[in-house]
């Protein structure tokens, strides 16, 4: 499995504190493990990062919640009063 702690092009710290129970339990599972104490931290650390990436951006339908979902995309819209009245004001900004 290769992931950014095992890349030889190395050009960020990241420093963090922790409490020495903290970086006990990490140096134990990073033994188990086969590896430094950084290499655990980055490869969870972007596994998590990776998971929330996906738990907001990937969704799993089976053969027949994925065929109406495309119907659902391909009815024409129906009228919307709200969204309308939003979009003709402003921006808070402008």
């Amino acid at each position: 499995m290769a992931t950014t702690a095992h890349n030889t092009n190395k050009n960020t710290t990241i420093n963090i504190r922790a409490q020495n129970s903290q970086r006990d339990l990490i140096d134990r599972a990073a033994r188990l493990t086969g590896k430094t104490r950084s290499e655990f931290i980055l490869d969870s650390a972007c596994e998590k990062a990776k998971g929330v990436i996906l738990d907001q951006t990937f969704f799993a339908l089976d053969d027949a919640q994925y065929e109406r979902f495309l119907e659902i995309l391909d009815e024409p819209t129906s009228p919307n009063t709200a969204l309308a009245n939003l979009l003709s004001k402003s921006a808070p900004w402008d």
